[in-house]
């Protein structure tokens, strides 16, 4: 799965995959780099001062490897697209982000530069993959680990008439679904791709919580994803639990019960951020996450090779996932 996110980044971002799918693993060594820095960033995230002695020592730098392969990717990319070099893979009919990007500098030569441009490519990879992975994997996991959760998903989309002729299932066809965006929604809750705090500072005049305490203006709040999607207030008594229904209306709700209670699970749900600092890649993570699922579901019979081990989550910036060990075999 980190293989095929990396890969989708760059198909997206200048219409070529990096190779990591073709190749069968990280063979530049920045899939292992980018988890090292994740790892930093865990630290030096909540000990800013860290930083100074570490990364941005003047003397000696002690800190994580460098995006060193992003970096020369990103401008042999842009080059080939100035020299038209990149013709046997980029359609001009069918833009890229690094289309839209060039775009941005003819318009605006003032603002958007060449070093702009790489480092928005930049940005792109770096940020576009990982969070989506690890979604991707927990859908798959936690459908397979909780009993009937796969059996239904599949039972969906054979209802839906999807067949594996149709495959690579589209995303106009597969975001409607509602159990699978069920089990997307729950698998971000279950385990948001970003894990640690999300820091704001509380505006002018302080801000004023349920209990009645006034938060200072300018003091940092950290909010975690994590532990906000596991509270029972919002999501049930059984919010330690992986539980797609939760997103779809009851038997015994009415219409307008359920919306109340989407409504509040809404206003929890801290698994892509919030307010005007919400993700900007969350639309093409959900994309990748309802296609691969699916796909994967129609085209194979999947089940974990150790149904009685439970995997290994390794908490950073963003958490990963080891372990997720199945059996596979093509639907006939």
């Amino acid at each position: 799965m980190h293989l095929v996110t990396w890969d989708v980044v760059g198909s997206v971002t200048f219409s070529q995959p990096i190779g990591y799918l073709a190749n069968g693993r990280d063979f530049d060594g920045t899939l292992g780099n980018a988890e090292k820095a994740m790892d930093y960033f865990s630290w030096v995230g909540c000990i800013p001062s860290l930083d100074h002695w570490f990364d941005k020592n003047p003397i000696y730098r002690i800190g994580p490897p460098g995006f060193g392969n992003i970096t020369g990717i990103s401008i042999k990319h842009l080059i080939d697209r100035y020299q038209g070099s990149d013709s046997d893979y980029h359609d001009p009919a069918v833009p890229d982000f690094l289309d839209k990007f060039i775009e941005a500098k003819n318009a605006s030569p003032d603002t958007v530069n060449d070093n702009q441009i790489v480092s928005w490519l930049m940005i792109n990879m770096i940020a576009g993959a990982d969070t989506t992975a690890v979604t991707i994997r927990s859908a798959i996991y936690y459908s397979l680990k909780t009993p009937g959760v796969w059996a239904r998903l599949r039972s969906e989309l054979a209802a839906a008439g999807l067949t594996k002729e149709q495959c690579p299932l589209s995303h106009k066809v597969t975001r409607n679904l509602p159990y699978l965006g069920a089990v997307v929604r729950e698998a971000l809750r279950y385990l948001p791709g970003v894990s640690l705090g999300l820091e704001r500072y509380v505006p002018s005049g302080g801000q004023s919580l349920p209990d009645g305490s006034v938060v200072p203006e300018n003091t940092i709040l950290a909010f975690n994803p994590w532990i906000i999607c596991r509270d029972k207030n919002a999501f049930g008594a059984d919010a330690h639990l992986f539980n797609p229904e939760r997103w779809l209306q009851t038997e015994d709700e009415t219409k307008e019960q359920f919306e109340e209670r989407l409504q509040v699970m809404n206003n929890a749900d801290l698994s892509f951020g919030g307010g005007s600092r919400i993700c900007i890649g969350k639309h093409l993570g959900l994309m990748e996450t309802f296609k691969v699922v699916s796909t994967l579901a129609v085209l194979y019979d999947v089940e974990l090779a150790h149904p009685d081990k439970d995997w290994k989550i390794i908490n950073s910036w963003f958490p990963r996932q080891e372990g997720l060990e199945v059996k596979m075999s093509k639907r006939t």
